[in-house]
């Protein structure tokens, strides 16, 4: 019997107690109605032999542990049809001429073909034609009696057949459209993959070119003696080349799909902001660290290094503190503190934009705004 069949029996309490129940309620209206003198058998044995019906479909529809469902199945439905068929003989006018029916459909209709199932189905048809031909001496009638077992035999093979080609089908479906998107997700990791490239060799090549030519460029004008001012433009600039080339090598990383940013890379975030800036830098992390899924934790990265470069922009040498928590939300939280109240920042810059995109992308709030003495963002993701 095929998975599928037997799990949708299973699945399905209503056809099954109707099952379990049409063959006791048959047996006993037949007895119940049948005149005495039409009994062929001893009521005492039509009753038992109505017990062991019962029973065998109980059997046989009920799962037991500890018993192989193929095995159980089997001597079931032999002594089904085989008392069944008793029974339709011992009450020729009743009803029961539907047992030897039931049971070779039951064998091929929940159950793998094998001998057990052939005999099933070769008693069924005696089961249902010799009784017929007791009670009416007709051959047509028994005829017709065995080919109807065969028809319905037939028809519930095919049904299954039918049923296994419906599975088969949704298998094969279910495996097309697995292909498909493993081919989609395929031919998106080669396009970040290219794109990852053009950025390499076109972006990163050139900040690197011209970072390296700024840094002549500074040690030229110190050589030869130009303004202080002019000095310290050219080396505001070659750090901005020096960030554009890290960010440059972060996004093809993040295209890579490289290591996903964890708390020490945080960490190495407020350090590097430290040794940069020569300005108080701390970082604290609250509560019990816990893993993340990798967008959170690149949104988390991407705040604070955005939050520490409007720092640097904005306020530069303020000492910061940066606290990460963990509860029923995480948060993190970086406030700066240059001694004074910032002026409200000018309309258009895509910073806190930015951010407060990447909260939303991942169901969190970004609130960012002036304290007394400084600035403040703070992020907080749900978990």
């Amino acid at each position: 019997m095929s998975t599928t069949t037997w799990d949708r029996v299973k699945a399905s309490p209503v056809p099954g107690l109707l099952l379990r129940a049409v063959p006791g309620l048959l047996v006993i209206a037949s007895v119940l109605t049948a005149p005495g003198h039409q009994h062929r058998l001893s009521l005492p044995l039509i009753v038992v032999l109505g017990a062991v019906v019962v029973v065998s479909n109980i059997f046989l529809l009920v799962p037991r542990y500890g018993e192989p469902l193929a095995r159980r199945a089997s001597i079931a439905l032999l002594v089904f049809v085989i008392a069944g068929s008793v029974l339709w003989y011992a009450l020729p006018q009743s009803v029961l001429i539907v047992l030897p029916f039931w049971a070779p459909r039951a064998a091929v209709r929940y159950h793998q073909a094998g001998r057990t199932e052939l005999a099933v189905v070769t008693l069924g048809v005696l089961g249902a034609s010799i009784p017929m031909y007791v009670n009416t001496h007709s051959v047509p009638a028994v005829v017709g009696t065995a080919l109807g077992v065969i028809a319905l035999v037939l028809a519930s093979i095919n049904r299954q057949r039918r049923e296994e080609q419906l599975e088969g089908m949704e298998v094969s479906l279910a495996r097309k459209q697995a292909a498909i998107e493993e081919h989609s997700r395929a031919a998106a990791l080669a396009e970040r993959a290219r794109i990852a490239r053009d950025v390499h060799d076109v972006l990163a090549h050139s900040l690197a070119g011209l970072s390296l030519s700024l840094q002549g460029a500074r040690l030229m004008l110190v050589r030869d003696g130009a303004s202080p001012e002019a000095i310290e433009q050219v080396t505001r600039a070659q750090g901005l080349a020096a960030d554009g080339l890290a960010e440059a090598r972060r996004a093809v990383a993040a295209l890579r799909e490289d290591a996903v940013p964890d708390v020490r890379a945080l960490g190495d975030l407020v350090t590097a902001y430290r040794l940069e800036s020569g300005a108080t830098a701390d970082f604290e992390v609250e509560g019990e660290v816990r893993m993340l899924p990798a967008e959170v934790m690149s949104t988390l990265y991407r705040t604070l290094q955005e939050a520490l470069a409007n720092t640097r922009k904005h306020a530069p040498g303020a000492p910061v503190d940066v606290k990460l928590s963990y509860a029923d939300e995480v948060r993190l939280t970086i406030e700066d503190r240059p001694g004074r109240r910032p002026s409200r920042p000018a309309p258009g810059g895509y910073g806190l934009l930015g951010m407060r995109e990447r909260a939303d992308l991942i169901g969190g709030s970004l609130d960012a705004g002036p304290t007394s003495n400084g600035w403040r963002v703070e992020l907080k993701v749900p978990v």
